[in-house]
């Protein structure tokens, strides 16, 4: 062990007092004085210790285990005992609410009392009943789904009965053992403990948590069971101590404590979590920690996010403003009565004195007036103007869900909204912050090209079916594509890719075999707890499984499986080459982590004893035939004395690569391209063995032709955890370096000569974002050697490899030709990977397990231990070759941006991809354009980065003052169109890496950043964090104040979507992470034009059209009871029956404008998206500001000041009574209200005529009956029979039609002057609108022709001035 001591001191070099492990030296203090408790505390200072519930721990489990919660659950916000008081608790949080509540007490004073008491409270009622309703009626449906899951069965220990019985969800407690069989979901949290897999095995799938539906390895903790033998929860002895409940998903550490003090180290891979689903996996055993609300995914359970639109902000400040005048209004009155009481030289006779005969003071008479005056002026803040938005948004909201050209019918899925109150801010968008890969391009990734040893193929017909492919999947004829694929490809009856079409899709509902024979009511139980998906498995559609081979690279293969035939071939150096070649497919086929299974069945695991066994006599060839390959490379050199397993050495190993390449005299940049073609260059590898040469015969040719005949008709389906590991697993098939079986402890893999060859897989080091990059150890079967295959980013990979000694230039050379390769392929836009190899001894490996195994069961600070152990491992590393990857883009991408530009919107992506390959996309979406000056700005110097920053403002700013073409700090990544016009102001784009954005950060660069980017029509952030995406968001939302949209579809996106001011998610191949933390989900980036040029549009004016309408309808109502008091001695009267001034806000004028509010369309979608820069006016808050606001309150006062004094003047001197008076006034203000909205509105529908034509219908008919019934409702003054009189005066019918038209008038004149000397964009649209097809077309055409050259300098100067 005192390896391991030198390298903890060479690794961790500060001191390490207060860590404890009584299992590894690795990681043991010099002392162990302290107690076990002290020494624990430390490390888990909120912790959790679970007592197993068994005959052992029987009275200590049921004392100790009571504290912790449950496994019921319940969702609802109420029960039936709380559900009033808390109801109404909440709803009283809102202003207008508390704002009523106060006017209705106060009119319960008989000193300032208006209305009737009833009255008053009339409205309060009806709006919070039906939200109470509302709530009431959602909390129900949560109640059932509740008692839904809680009922579900599942099979828990009982240590009475000594067997497992069956119990409801909600009777599982923690520490209780938990028998789960394929297929059923997990209830409650657990600690694996058994498996019924190798090695402690157990996969799940987490798709009901982050909606992946790949499968995911978890471990059965170390040392606790007897993988042999069944687990048997009776004698489980041992203590467990965790973590205390959290929502970190992807963290998870504790220890098991053993009787003997033993104690065993475990983390988040030997976690089950609630509501995962068990798969390939008979039978798994675990005990519960955390349940019920406990559990992790209920704690991430948070429900819908609640935002606050920037509309409902600009209202909330214009409610404010209506206050202040209410409050303007009501000392007006306040102090005209108090004035007016003045002018009477002896008390007034209509006021009262008190008990003891004293009159109220002047002052107190307007403080009461002042009361009075606020609850007779009560509805000028529209508190129905807060649950008609509401619904609204819910009428906007069906409509595009139910939108068809949002809808994906390959999925089978929907817009999704999951924030209801922020649909306007779709039309108010001004940067969009994007993810690449899965976003802009479909996730679905397809092997295009490797280079080899140096040596690149192309793969022409792969190219090629990947062009037909996409040719015939834009007219959807998928049957057409398979055939001309089959006809395209031509090959050998054993390649897989023509047996795909014959298939049916694997569905995921059914189950395992082996669960056939548990009893059917374990089957029920499975279906209670949920059905499965019917999806097909993810990364296996066809275009990313039928790849055609490069015809070249197989005849290479064929060759290397026989190897050499003459020595005509050993001269050439095919050993060396056909070594590689077969490194390289086996790296493909193991380094993974793929799940294999079957299409007869499947999520059933393929396991070696179900594959076809090879005949002695063919694996005896086999044998010999890598003999031969070691011979033939090792027999002609000359090696130093090495221990066994370094002769077996590496069929690439650096003797090898050493020895037998022969460089070229002479190597320069023009020779890296030599071998570019199709692949028929090849490695000049050169020494002659005769001996060698004699030894491979003619019959090692049998092997691949009895192979071929062979080739079974099975077909497999490779579960694989990311595109990338399904693309490479499908191209080594391609080639058939087949995959035929994975489990814990081995991997089986097809060659192409048809036997199978069974690695044991020693080790597998999983991708991380730290590393970049993934290791698999493995024992060759024939040549015994430990293997390590590591595939990773090349920005990684190809700093770890071996530095070759001055005298191997061939290596160096093939280093060089491979790091061209990798840049051809990503600004091709090409995704690249490395693979590499390297061969350990029997000593190096010893040691590093030692190691690993160490960190695997330490306690503290177990993760970066084994970050460490991976670290050491992953060095001096042999290059095999690289892939290239292609990323297809979206459908619609390219005209998706391009439309967002021209509608004035800031695209920015931010992605985690190289800086070439993200460069070449960004041209192809048309993200970046060709005349665009595009600046790259890649620094790890401060002073560098503040130098260029400061560089590249001075070059902008002189570009746009004088108009310069040329930039001397621009890197054109295409060349500027020679037909930019010079007195065009030039436009800007910005290429950024994530080592740049760090500087600028720490930096306190931002100012500077900002100042380029906001002039910048596009920027491009390459190899960036999630961490910075959501930084650079909120650098840009809370520095420019403008309204950010972020879009994404992995998890690795959530932060940057929640950053956002609008968060969308893509319900893609990554899972359902991004959805989940969403806004919005769709399903395809192309939807995005939809939904912000049209939906968003119309949302934004809809409802701000709604809002000023409601403001301007109960200022101009109110407004005349105002001008009322001027007549009555402000004394609070009103001319309106109480009744009829309550229903005409509540009934008589409330549907119209809902139905405006939902149904509007200034202009339609078509033209919408023909002319993107109609959305400029959502960003501009052209429909809702302060300026409308105001002018529509001015309006407002005009409107009402007509309306009440051309009755007045009509009436005066008559002998009318008071209610005779305002029952025309109250009747000519509907009209006037209706037809000002009649005006305003754009749209007109059988639903906007009935609600007009409903709403006047209603009030007469409420008016009539109430007229006619009501003889002493408003005592002393009735209105009884009032509105019967009226209607047989010809006066009454001339008032209601003169005063609309002169209230209505200006407003008329105005928006026709508005649509013909003084039109915007929109009411240009709209009257094109009007023209019929042909002429509409030619008339868009002359617009974009008109515009063509100032769209682009007016967008600039817009992001500008922002």
């Amino acid at each position: 062990m005192a390896h391991s001591i030198d390298w903890i001191r060479f690794r961790f070099l500060r001191p390490r007092t207060g860590s404890i492990s009584e299992t590894t030296p690795l990681l043991s203090p010099s002392s162990q004085n302290s107690p076990a408790k002290e020494q624990w505390s430390s490390i888990l200072s909120n912790q959790r210790i679970i007592i197993p519930n068994n005959r052992m721990f029987a009275n200590a489990s049921e004392r100790l285990m009571k504290d912790y919660l449950s496994n019921k659950i319940r969702t609802t916000k109420y029960t039936f005992i709380n559900f009033l008081p808390k109801n109404l608790f909440e709803q009283f949080y809102r202003f207008a609410n508390i704002y009523f509540l106060f006017l209705a007490v106060l009119n319960w004073f008989p000193s300032i009392e208006v209305f009737h008491k009833e009255i008053t409270m009339l409205p309060l009622v009806v709006v919070m009943s039906i939200t109470a309703i509302k709530d009431g009626v959602e909390d129900y449906k949560r109640h059932r789904f509740d008692k839904k899951i809680n009922q579900a069965r599942t099979q828990v220990f009982d240590w009475k009965q000594k067997q497992y019985v069956g119990k409801c969800w909600k009777d599982v407690r923690v520490g209780d053992f938990v028998q789960l069989l394929c297929n059923e979901i997990i209830p409650a949290d657990m600690l694996l403990l058994h498996s019924s897999e190798q090695n402690g095995i157990c996969h799940i799938e987490t798709s009901n948590i982050d909606g992946e539906t790949n499968l995911k390895q978890r471990q059965v903790v170390k040392g606790v069971s007897n993988p042999d033998s069944e687990f048997e929860p009776e004698n489980f002895s041992s203590t467990i101590t965790c973590e205390s409940p959290n929502n970190e998903l992807s963290k998870f550490k504790g220890f098991v404590e053993k009787p003997e003090k033993k104690k065993i180290g475990f983390d988040k891979d030997s976690l089950l979590l609630r509501g995962c689903t068990i798969r390939n996996t008979k039978v798994t055993v675990g005990i519960v920690v955390y349940a019920g609300h406990e559990t992790k995914a209920m704690l991430n359970n948070n429900g819908p996010r609640y935002k606050r639109s920037k509309m409902e902000r600009r209202m909330n400040t214009d409610v404010l403003c209506c206050v202040g005048l209410l409050v303007v209004m009501c000392l007006v009155g306040a102090l005209g009565h108090s004035i007016w009481v003045g002018t009477f030289t002896i008390w007034p006779p209509f006021e009262l004195p008190d008990k003891k005969g004293n009159f109220i003071s002047a002052a107190e008479s307007g403080i009461s007036t002042f009361l009075t005056m606020v609850i007779l002026l009560q509805i000028l803040i529209p508190i129905s103007l807060y649950v008609s938005i509401e619904l609204v948004k819910l009428g906007q909201i069906f409509f595009i869900h139910n939108d068809v050209d949002l809808y994906d019918e390959s999925t089978d899925t929907r817009l999704q909204c999951r924030a209801l109150n922020i649909t306007e801010d779709l039309g108010q968008i001004q940067y969009i912050f994007s993810d690449k890969t899965g976003t802009l391009t479909e996730n679905k990734m397809v092997f295009r090209r490797c280079t080899i040893m140096g040596t690149e193929f192309q793969h022409d017909e792969n190219t090629k079916r990947l062009f037909t492919y996409t040719q015939l999947d834009s007219y959807g004829e998928e049957e057409q594509l398979l055939q001309s694929t089959a006809s395209l490809t031509n090959l050998q009856s054993n390649t897989s890719h023509l047996r795909q079409k014959s298939k049916r899709p694997m569905q995921r509902s059914q189950s395992i075999s082996s669960q056939q024979q548990f009893t059917e009511s374990r089957k029920m139980s499975v279906r209670h707890c949920g059905s499965l998906s019917s999806q097909g498995v993810a990364f296996s559609s066809s275009i990313e499984k039928d790849i055609s081979p490069d015809e070249v690279l197989l005849k290479r293969i064929r060759d290397a499986v026989v190897h050499m035939d003459s020595l005509t071939q050993l001269k050439a150096g095919i050993g060396l080459e056909s070594a590689c070649i077969i490194d390289f497919f086996l790296a493909l086929a193991l380094c993974n982590t793929v799940v294999v299974s079957t299409v007869t069945q499947p999520r059933q695991r393929v396991l070696p004893s179900s594959l076809s066994k090879t005949s002695t006599n063919s694996l005896e060839k086999l044998r010999q035939l890598f003999q031969k390959l070691k011979l033939a490379g090792t027999s002609s050199l000359s090696i130093p004395s090495q221990s066994g397993s370094d002769v077996a050495g590496s069929l690439c190993n650096k003797a090898l690569l050493s020895s037998k390449v022969r460089p070229s005299s002479s190597y320069g940049a023009e020779s890296v391209t030599d071998d570019a073609g199709s692949g028929a260059g090849s490695i000049n590898n050169g020494h002659e063995n005769g001996e060698v040469g004699n030894n491979i015969g003619r019959e090692d040719y049998d092997i691949i032709e009895e192979a071929a005949e062979k080739q079974g008709n099975s077909e497999f389906c490779y579960e694989a955890e990311s595109p990338d590991e399904a693309a490479l697993v499908h191209a080594a098939r391609a080639y058939n370096f087949t995959l035929l079986s994975r489990t814990s402890d081995q991997v089986t893999v097809k060659l192409p000569q048809g036997d199978l060859l069974t690695f044991e897989l020693l080790h597998t080091l999983a991708f991380d974002s730290t590393r970049k990059r993934m290791s698999v150890i493995v024992k060759h079967p024939l040549t015994k050697e430990i293997i390590v295959y590591t595939k990773g980013a090349d920005s990684v990979i190809m700093d770890l490899l071996e530095e070759p000694a001055k005298e191997e230039k061939q290596q160096r050379k093939i280093a060089i030709k491979t790091q061209t390769y990798l840049d051809q392929y990503a600004s091709n836009g090409l995704r690249t990977l490395c693979i590499t190899k390297k061969v350990l001894s029997d000593g190096e490996y010893k040691t590093w397990a030692s190691l690993r195994h160490e960190a695997e069961t330490s306690i503290d600070r177990r993760e970066p231990l084994i970050l460490e152990t991976a670290l050491r491992l992953e060095t001096n590393l042999k290059l095999l070759g690289a892939t290239g990857i292609e990323d297809h883009l979206q459908d619609g991408v390219p005209d998706t941006i391009e439309a967002l530009r021209e509608a004035g919107i800031l695209t920015w992506v931010l992605t985690g991809d190289k800086q070439e390959t993200a460069v070449n996309i960004a041209y192809a979406c048309k993200l970046l354009n060709s005349k665009d000056f595009i600046f790259t700005l890649n620094s790890e110097n401060q002073e560098t980065c503040e130098s260029l920053l400061d560089c590249i403002l001075k070059e902008v700013r002189e570009c746009n003052g004088v108009n310069r073409t040329t930039s001397k700090l621009t890197v054109n990544f295409a060349p500027v169109s020679s037909a930019f016009k010079p007195t065009t102001k030039p436009s800007f784009g910005l290429v950024i890496d994530g080592n740049t954005l760090n500087v600028i950060f720490c930096g306190n660069l931002q100012k500077k950043f900002l100042d380029l980017a906001k002039c910048c029509q596009s920027v491009l952030c390459c190899r960036s964090t999630p961490l910075q995406k959501s930084m650079v968001i909120k650098l840009v939302r809370d520095h420019l104040k403008v309204m950010t949209l972020a879009i994404g579809d992995g998890a690795n996106d959530v932060s940057m979507i929640q950053a956002a001011d609008v968060g969308i998610g893509i319900s893609g191949q990554e899972g359902m992470q991004a959805v989940m933390a969403s806004d919005f989900a769709i399903s395809h980036f192309k939807h995005l034009k939809k939904l912000l040029l049209v939906h968003g549009h119309w949302c934004y004016t809809r409802l701000a059209n709604m809002i000023i309408y409601f403001f301007y309808k109960n200022v101009a109502y109110v407004n005349l009871l105002f001008w009322y008091q001027f007549f009555c001695g402000f004394t609070g009267s009103s001319m309106i029956d109480y009744w009829l001034m309550i229903f005409f806000n509540l009934f008589f004028t409330s549907l119209p404008p809902l139905i405006c509010g939902i149904l509007d369309k200034d202009v339609s979608a078509e033209m919408l998206l023909e002319l993107p820069e109609l959305y400029r006016s959502g960003q501009q808050s052209g429909a809702y500001n302060l300026s409308t606001f105001w002018i529509t309150m001015l309006d407002a006062f005009y409107q009402s000041l007509v309306c009440f004094f051309v009755p007045y003047f009509t009436y005066q001197g008559s002998n009318i009574d008071v209610f005779s008076f305002g029952t025309p006034m109250n009747t000519l203000s509907l009209f006037t209200i209706l037809a000002h909205l009649a005006i305003e509105s754009k749209t007109w529908t059988l639903l906007h005529w009935v609600s007009m034509i409903g709403s006047i219908a209603l009030y007469f008919l409420v008016t009539l009956v109430y007229s006619a019934n009501c003889v002493t409702c408003n005592h002393p003054s009735n209105p009884y029979w009032i509105m019967q009189h009226q209607m047989t005066d010809p006066l009454f019918y001339l008032i209601c039609l003169i005063t609309p038209i002169i209230a209505l008038l200006p407003r008329y004149l105005f928006r026709s002057l508005q649509g013909t000397l003084f039109a915007s964009r929109v009411l240009k649209a709209r009257q094109l609108d009007k023209l019929d097809e042909e002429q509409r077309i030619q008339a868009i055409k002359d617009w974009k022709a008109l515009d063509i050259s100032t769209n682009d300098t007016s967008s600039l100067t817009d992001s500008g001035d922002q």
